[in-house]
């Protein structure tokens, strides 16, 4: 027998190893599996084995690759491993070296997840500058959802009771599993076609998975190009969906968005009440305001009348004329008692009183008053007035008295 090159175990294991490197497809690998034989060793590395129903794979992350690592890593859980594949020269065995490792199902799409909402809000998807309002009173409202289910009639009762005039248009979209987001997305872009005022893209609760639809890319482009208002109401008020960030506005469930689109009507009864209310009484306030208004302008109107000023002229000249005739009969009876006076002080010094008590007025010839001896002279004729007769006279002797 002959014999060929002869090798060592170590020249092996490296020969093996650097195959594993010129290998692409091993040097980035995602493998999912379930935990096994997990240890956490006081260096800071784990060492643990992933496996299914027929294999199992020897894995190791180093201390410094578990910055990424954001759980408790427990034997029995299904995790996605990723990283790459070589081979451990000392033992002879190939293992994956992890560089990240994350829960299956929610933990691969969680990382989904995170990836597009960074690529969306980097786009500007979310930025508050491109959110259209809602309308306050909506008359159509669109509704993207499945054609059965709680969302569906949660809408419809919330709707019936605050509005019952307000019409429902559905697109009845697939909301789950396969095709779900291509259908939402083509939901939402016919009932923009449909003139409606505001748009409902919503489900109930779920998992993760059963919500992923909401997270798809193409429904968060329908919603951010949509022409009209768009809400989102998916799951409940902890589910957070890509849809949620791009839409709007964003309700905590189906019943919500129901609140937020369509307005309570007796709300509207109620504040149209309460304005008649408000109008009747200022129309009332400002009918006596104006009726006041009137009655004093009638009132002024009144007092400029002609016939009015005349009467008022008239009663005023009837008032003076009672006047005059009061000061002149106080006048007239004053005059009276001065008269009356010095009629009385006339009387004192009356030339006739004065005869009729013994005197005479004496005149000339020429009936001139003779007041003096001096004007007499002997033989001059006198004439002698008494208060019943005249008599004339010669003086026959004129005598002066002495002083």
């Amino acid at each position: 027998m002959n014999r060929g090159k002869i090798f060592s175990v170590s020249s092996v294991n490296q020969y093996i190893k650097n195959m594993f490197s010129r290998e692409y497809a091993l040097s980035v690998v995602f493998v999912r599996g379930e935990i096994s034989n997990c240890k956490y060793h006081s260096s800071g590395h784990i060492y643990f084995s992933i496996k299914d129903e027929n294999s199992q794979l020897v894995c190791v992350m180093f201390r410094g690759d578990r910055s990424g690592l954001d759980f408790k890593m427990e034997n029995g859980q299904e995790v996605i491993v990723g990283g790459s594949i070589s081979v451990y020269e000392r033992d002879g065995k190939y293992q994956l070296y992890a560089k990240k490792i994350v829960l299956a199902g929610d933990g691969l799409l969680s990382e989904r997840y995170e990836q597009l909402k960074k690529k969306l809000q980097d786009a500007g998807y979310f930025d508050k500058d491109c959110k259209l309002p809602i309308p306050v009173y909506a008359r159509r409202v669109g509704i993207v959802t499945a054609k059965t289910g709680a969302a569906i009639q949660d809408i419809i009762h919330i709707a019936a009771r605050r509005n019952p005039y307000v019409q429902l248009v559905l697109y009845p979209a697939k909301v789950q599993g396969e095709g779900a987001a291509q259908t939402i997305a083509k939901g939402i872009r016919c009932l923009a076609d449909e003139s409606v005022d505001v748009i409902i893209v919503g489900r109930g609760g779920g998992s993760m998975e059963d919500l992923w639809a909401f997270n798809e890319e193409i429904v968060a482009e329908a919603i951010f190009h949509c022409p009209i208002p768009v809400i989102s109401a998916v799951g409940h008020e902890t589910d957070f969906t890509i849809a949620d960030f791009v839409a709007d506005l964003r309700a905590p469930t189906p019943s919500a968005a129901a609140e937020l689109a369509v307005f309570d009507v007796r709300q509207i009864i109620e504040t149209l009440s309460d304005y008649k209310d408000r109008l009747a009484r200022s129309m009332l306030q400002r009918t006596e305001g104006w009726r006041e208004r009137l009655f004093y302008s009638e009132k002024q109107l009144k007092g400029l009348n002609p016939a009015n000023q005349l009467r008022e002229k008239r009663q005023r000249l009837i008032d003076l004329e009672e006047k005059l005739i009061l000061y002149a009969e106080r006048s007239l009876s004053d005059t009276r008692q001065q008269l009356a006076l010095l009629a009385g002080r006339l009387d004192g010094v009356s030339p006739l009183k004065r005869l009729s008590s013994g005197y005479a007025y004496v005149a000339d010839g020429d009936h001139r008053l003779v007041d003096s001896v001096n004007k007499i002279q002997e033989g001059d004729k006198l004439f002698l007035t008494f208060a019943d007769g005249i008599v004339e006279s010669t003086a026959d002797c004129v005598k002066k008295r002495e002083s």
